[in-house]
Order: structure tokens, then sequence, then C-alpha cells
């Protein structure tokens, strides 16, 4: 089976090549996997979308799978298709009819998305430019890949479920940096909502039993989520501030306070406007990028998965203390409360 993999250096294409390779071997099946990246590191160098495929990339490919996405919610609409949907159609024009495509989208292409996380009529709906381009990848995908086609859709990922390893610390794991610095005063968000979440290994045993098993039929979509069993955003803040407490006390550092919840409306309405004048340029900074978590934390409604994740809370924590273990300079920092400025008085603290 020859089997091409996109974004091999990235979260999920590092976990899912291990598990590959792995299971593959289990079951004694030959499998030539050819892995690529922009940067070429171990892998075959190809900035897909910029330049033309190269030569070790020709000939018939049984599997693609397509991991390889910027996932930067602050992309404007032209970078964003330039960023995933160009990529996308370079990939396309290497595979046929009897080529099965494993296309990683999100799971937020899909499910409830509040009236107040939407950012005008330039993402048709989305919550930001790449949730609207891994949309669009999908209409590309089923537009104009020929032959068996599988989109597999995570969740918010983070690290193994039993060790919290993970290639690379992004995403979800601002939110850590944040808290035990002290720039996390609050969490925007309702603690009800539903906060989806699923360890890297989960997503990738999903992707390998899509290379693996036969292909469908029919276009068929996975989506990867704990539904019902989700955590609400109040546990998962419970779950991360335990578990950086531990580590901390473990350390002899003292315990990081959890900060408030504050309602999404009453954060739009009365707090955000004051941050501009009355926070310090990095806090305030901060604070807008903390923002663009609130929606998805604070889900009305959780997915409906097809592969369900099962204990949200223990692969939570888990990521966060290998985290810790890994940063420690970060997670026994001493976290800096916000000092407000004068308004009008830049640098000076207000008494």
């Amino acid at each position: 089976m020859r089997v091409l993999l996109t974004g091999a250096t990235g979260v999920v294409g590092t976990e899912l090549a291990h598990q590959l390779r792995a299971a593959a071997a289990a079951h004694g099946r030959p499998l030539d996997l050819v892995p690529v990246s922009r940067r070429g590191e171990h892998t075959v160098r190809w900035r897909m979308g910029t330049e033309p495929p190269p030569a070790e990339l020709t000939g018939h490919w049984d599997v693609v799978v397509h991991a390889a996405a910027s996932t930067r919610w602050t992309l404007g609409r032209d970078q964003a298709a330039a960023a995933n949907l160009d990529p996308l159609r370079a990939v396309l024009a290497l595979a046929d009819r009897d080529t099965h495509l494993v296309q990683v989208s999100t799971a937020y292409v899909g499910g409830d998305r509040n009236p107040e996380d939407l950012r005008g009529n330039e993402f048709e709906g989305y919550r930001n430019g790449y949730e609207w381009s891994k949309a669009r990848c999908e209409d590309l995908a089923r537009a104009h890949h020929p032959g068996p086609l599988t989109l597999v859709r995570p969740p918010l990922v983070v690290g193994r479920r039993a060790t919290g390893e993970i290639a690379r610390f992004s995403g979800p794991y601002t939110m850590l940096q944040a808290l035990v610095s002290g720039t996390a005063a609050v969490v925007v968000g309702d603690p009800a909502g539903h906060a989806e979440i699923s360890p890297v290994d989960e997503v990738a045993a999903a992707l390998t039993a899509a290379v693996l098993d036969a292909p469908p039929e029919r276009p068929r979509t996975e989506v990867i989520a704990a539904g019902p069993d989700s955590l609400d955003l109040d546990t998962l803040l419970d779950v991360i501030c335990t578990t950086l407490n531990d580590f901390r006390a473990a350390h002899g550092a003292a315990p990081v306070a959890r900060p408030p919840l504050v309602p999404v409306d009453s954060w739009n309405r009365f707090f955000l406007p004051l941050c501009d004048q009355y926070l310090s340029p990095i806090q305030s900074q901060a604070v807008k990028l903390l923002a663009m978590f609130q929606s998805y934390t604070s889900m009305r409604r959780p997915f409906t998965p097809t592969w369900k994740v099962p204990d949200p809370a223990t692969a939570m924590a888990a990521s966060v203390h290998h985290w810790a273990t890994r940063r420690p300079h970060l997670a026994l920092a001493r976290p800096q409360p916000w000092t407000l400025l004068g308004p009008g008085r830049p640098g000076t603290a207000a008494p």
C-alpha cells in the first residue's frame, strides 16, 4: 500500500505516521509511507500550492492523507484560501479515481455557532478564516476528487491520553501559559458550555482506521468528539487548575488562583470596551487572544460523534501535566497581577 501523508511533521501528522507504521507491521501489511512537509525535516520537502510536486511524488497513490493545514484563527479570507485551499488543489492533482483521499478537516465546520461568535460576512457564517477555509476544502474535495473520500473532523487536539505527549504545544496550550502568567485574569464563557477536546492518539487512531480499512463506497464523514460526555467549561477549568497546582505544589510553588468566569454578554458589553483604555498593551493583546477561545469552550450543544472520545478529563489532565513537565519555567512562574493604567496616562499604574 502506497500512502502519501502531507503535514507529516505537524501535531496530527507526527502521531499518525507513528501509528500507521505500527499498525501495518502488527497486521503484516506492506506499507510504503511517504511523508511530506514544507520544511522537509526527515520528509519529502514540498511547498504545496506554490511549487510543483517533486519527482518522488509521481505515480499512483492508494491513499492520500491530507493533514497539512494552517490552523491560525487570524487568517483573512485571501490568506486562508492560499494557506489551505491552494495546497488541497495541488494534492488533488496527484490523486486518481482509485485513490482513497482522507481529508483532515475540523469538527467546527459543523455544529452550532453562537451569533456572538461570528465575524461578519467575510467568512459566510463561520467563526474565522480557518473554519471557512476547511469548509471550502470539504466542498472542493467532494466536487473534484473522483475516487473514495473520507472526511475526518477532530475538535481541539491535546496530547496523548496516557502520557500527554504531543509534537508541539499550540492551540489550547495558549490558555495554560495565560493562566500561569496572570494574563488570564478572567475566562470568558458559559460555565455550562461544552468544550470538545480529543487526545491526539485518538485522532490518529481514527485516521489509521480510515487508511487501513476498505475505502467507502460513498463520501464518509468521521466526527471525533465526546458528545454528551464532553467537558463543560467549568469542569475544564477545574481540571487545568487542579493539575497545574498539583505540579506546582510538588515543586514548592504557590498555587495559581482559578480565574473567575465572566458571561460572554457581560464581557462584550461592559469589560471589553475598557480593555484598550485601562490595560497595558500586552494585557490587552492577551485578552483578545483568549477571546478567540470563548466560542470553542462555550458551545451550547456538543457535537454528535461517529468516533467517540471517552473520558476527555483524563486526557486533559495528562496533557497539562506533560506541558508543565516540559515547560517548568512557565508552569512554576509567579503570576503577575493585572495593573490598570490611568486613562490618557500610558504606563502609569492606577492607584
